[in-house]
């Protein structure tokens, strides 16, 4: 198998965001700095709900005089009726682009291959659209929004990446601990803390206020963060999305998504320490917990 290769995130759409009040419509909503997306720098964010809960995850870049935003794309159209609700007076235009396709590119030598900088959030225009450094961790490589209708797909050919399956993406996500939407942020109840978003450079603490944003500092700054999404190994049946896992008597957390014999679940920072990650159940599985290298735990868990 080529190390060079792609995967088109066919679950990922891409919305337009373009008039010059862009970045100043989005700074009072999202829990990013907005200031800080350009051409050459992506930056991964999040749109809660009043109360501090996540609603979407996105990528955001610049392109042109639009921001590009990569979102689910099951729920691109709830998202682009969310931002619209906050429009007012603002001088911008929100438009699905259908035209556009999300690729996630793989390979140790990616970014490099893209003249990148291997840092989170690096950018440049690429082939009719723009390549970027995944915002949340180099480690997984790059994204790329490019045309659609087959057109990413020979221009990444043309440059020597190899067609690959979703489950190969979708494994190193896991690996790394990096959440994938509504899959893993339980949508009008995850708390971004407790889902890596401060380590994954998903969130800013000196931009100002935004929505959700009493809630998301008061869980910083007093130290309520009692759970975490992490990497988990399983053993016997995979449980489903949502199952409860249990470290003797105890609940420990829930499942989230899976591939293979890996999944993600939201652990119970209490019984993680417990069980030192050890020998949890859910149903007939045994799950062992694989905690992230770049994942900051109160007490220097």
């Amino acid at each position: 198998m080529s190390d060079k290769a792609f995967v088109h995130l066919d679950q990922r759409a891409v919305i337009e965001l373009s008039g010059e009040d862009r970045a100043a419509f989005l700074q009072g909503l999202v829990s990013n700095d907005m200031t800080k997306v350009a051409p050459d720098r992506a930056v991964y964010t999040a749109l809660l709900t009043p109360q501090g809960k996540f609603l979407f995850d996105m990528f955001v870049v610049e392109y042109g005089n639009s921001f590009l935003i990569d979102a689910e794309a099951s729920r691109a159209a709830e998202l682009c009726k969310k931002l619209s609700m906050y429009k007012l007076r603002s001088k911008i235009a929100i438009t699905p682009a259908p035209h556009l396709a999300v690729f996630a590119v793989l390979g140790e030598a990616a970014a490099k291959e893209f003249d990148l900088e291997s840092q989170p959030g690096s950018a440049q225009e690429f082939a009719g659209g723009v390549a970027f450094v995944d915002p949340r961790h180099a480690d997984i490589g790059l994204r790329a929004i490019l045309p659609a209708d087959g057109g990413g797909e020979r221009v990444l050919a043309a440059n020597d990446f190899a067609p690959a399956g979703f489950e190969r993406w979708d494994m190193a996500r896991i690996q790394l601990g990096l959440p994938d939407g509504s899959r893993d942020l339980e949508v009008d109840k995850a708390i971004l803390l407790e889902n890596g978003f401060e380590e994954l450079n998903g969130v800013d603490f000196q931009k100002g206020c935004y929505m959700g944003q009493e809630l998301t500092a008061r869980t910083k700054y007093r130290g309520l963060v009692r759970k975490r999404l992490m990497p988990v190994e399983v053993s016997g049946p995979v449980p489903a999305m949502g199952a409860e896992i249990r470290f003797g008597e105890a609940e420990a957390g829930e499942m989230r998504s899976s591939c293979g014999k890996l999944g993600l679940a939201l652990i119970r920072l209490e019984q993680f320490r417990a069980s030192n990650g050890r020998g949890l159940t859910s149903g007939a599985a045994t799950l062992d917990v694989l905690k992230p290298k770049w994942a900051v735990f109160p007490e220097g868990e």
